[in-house]
């Protein structure tokens, strides 16, 4: 055998191997096993706390609404941007920070990260951390993938960009057509505990059309139902749950500075 076919043949039976480094972290987007098993990746925080999330925006057509409510009911949030997104609506970016929640980054495009190679899942990240910072002037740290499914890949970019993943322990499968305020709300609560993170969309971008209605309105009777239970609800900065950076204002490395992974 010449050396080049037994490369060849070395490679071929890598490949096996390396498809399964990339995808093993998708265990993480079973819920029940990610909670018990990966409680950090899950958001846990101190048990009289829950953090509020959203996905999906900014979105001039939805986000202001929840802007104001969350306003009148004096809670703050995190909000994952997508980073197309925030490019397209810089002024909301910016209102939702000096409204004082807390901003992370949901990727550049909402695409699947196992259909990504490194190269592009480092870049993606990367496009989205610095539009977002270069409109609020702050570096985000946190991190949530679309779909709730991490990579290999995906795991290092984030590691490199100065980004903490984090995922929810509970939901309100909101994004459907069939989705109410009443199936949003009974969704959140039936798996809410202290210590958990809530997931919602503030956006419809990827979901189907006005589903962020239901959001909006089940979002007053999620607070009250944490009220009752005497839990705090807050970004997920006061959770009891620091991301890698600690929220420090830093300059921007250099993404090109290095090799890509």
């Amino acid at each position: 055998m010449t050396a080049a076919r037994a490369l060849r043949t070395a490679a071929l039976a890598a490949l096996p191997v390396l498809a399964a480094a990339h995808v093993t972290p998708v265990v993480s987007t079973f819920g029940p096993l990610r909670n018990r098993a990966l409680p950090r990746l899950s958001g846990r925080g101190r048990p009289d706390h829950v953090a509020l999330t959203f996905d999906d925006g900014p979105d001039p057509g939805s986000t202001p609404h929840f802007l104001r409510l969350l306003a009148r009911r004096e809670v703050r949030a995190t909000f994952f941007l997508l980073g197309a997104q925030a490019h397209r609506s810089p002024g909301l970016v910016r209102e939702i920070a000096a409204a004082g929640h807390e901003v992370g980054i949901h990727g550049w495009l909402h695409r699947p990260l196992l259909l990504r190679g490194p190269r592009a899942t480092y870049d993606d990240f990367a496009r989205a951390r610095d539009t977002v910072a270069a409109i609020t002037g702050r570096q985000p740290t946190l991190f949530r993938p679309p779909y709730g499914v991490m990579s290999t890949a995906a795991h290092l970019a984030a590691r490199r960009l100065g980004l903490t993943p984090v995922l929810w322990t509970c939901w309100g499968e909101d994004w459907t057509a069939r989705a109410t305020a009443d199936s949003v709300h009974r969704t959140v609560t039936r798996d809410l505990d202290g210590g958990g993170t809530i997931l919602l969309h503030d956006s419809d971008c990827t979901s189907a059309p006005g589903a962020w209605h239901s959001t909006l309105g089940a979002l007053p009777r999620i607070l009250d139902t944490c009220a009752e239970r005497g839990f705090e609800v807050g970004r997920m900065r006061d959770h009891g749950w620091p991301s890698r950076a600690a929220h420090r204002r830093e300059p921007l490395p250099d993404r090109h500075s290095s090799t890509v992974l």
